[in-house]
């Protein structure tokens, strides 16, 4: 489909804003639910190349308003693993077809919203128990490796976190930094790759407004829209997305 289109302005503007609600307001968890929109209507490639400046951007803007409060032993663990996970990221990105990465994106999704579901209902319980080095390290091989491939490295990333017993704050803070690190080291390879293209980057210059926009609704929306509310329509939204992106791959 044709990048600068009306139909793909459609679909990506709002799922810019959306990024910067929920970066804004409601943590990263959810916000690669845009890449996987976008990979509805783009390749799964320009999707991704086109999402990672403007999550870069709104990552630099949250960044000073957690600086030095987070907890920088919990950060390098993850940070440690997110390197080799980033790389196989990268080779797996390099080696699969198009239809494969869909496939990816599409069950990590699908993945994402069964974790939740699965919190919810007790079936797992994070939070009670310390986690140690070695899950800090592999919750930092998984993140590094569906950040790289779907921007979708949240859930791994609160796996080891809520272990460890961080306030609302210094967990906030955590996750901040380690995908401001994460986002600007996969962003080499994504250049080196030919992942960005001049397009991508020019369309991101246009939608800057609209991932300000976003993060600016995110964070007063964080007062007076119910977590219940906004995660309830974000599962929904990841599940017909998902099944749809697997659908795509599949057939």
């Amino acid at each position: 489909m044709e990048l600068f289109s009306l139909s793909v302005f459609a679909v990506t503007i709002p799922a810019v804003v959306f990024a910067g609600i929920s970066k804004g307001g409601f943590g990263s968890g959810v916000a690669f639910a845009s890449a996987s929109i976008l990979a509805l209507v783009l390749e799964p490639a320009v999707a991704i190349g086109l999402m990672l400046p403007l999550l870069m951007l709104i990552d630099v803007a949250s960044l000073p308003a957690y600086w030095r409060k987070w907890d920088w032993g919990a950060a390098r663990v993850l940070l440690a693993g997110a390197v080799p996970g980033t790389l196989l990221g990268a080779y797996f990105f390099a080696l699969a077809d198009p239809d494969m990465i869909r496939l990816m994106i599409g069950l990590v999704a699908l993945t994402f919203v069964a974790w939740q579901g699965a919190q919810k209902f007790g079936l797992i319980r994070l939070g009670q128990a310390q986690f140690g080095p070695k899950t800090g390290l592999l919750s930092g091989l998984v993140l590094g490796f569906t950040s790289f491939v779907s921007h979708a490295g949240g859930p791994a990333a609160a796996v080891f976190l809520l272990g460890q017993g961080l306030n609302k704050l210094t967990y906030q803070a955590t996750t901040v930094l380690v995908f401001w690190a994460v986002n600007f080291f996969k962003s080499g390879f994504y250049a080196g790759m030919g992942i960005f293209t001049r397009d991508t980057l020019l369309m991101d210059l246009f939608l800057i407004p609209a991932a300000l926009l976003g993060t600016w609704i995110g964070i007063r929306a964080h007062h007076f829209v119910s977590d219940r509310i906004f995660f309830g329509i974000t599962y929904v939204a990841l599940t017909l997305t998902g099944a749809k992106l697997v659908w795509d791959a599949l057939t």
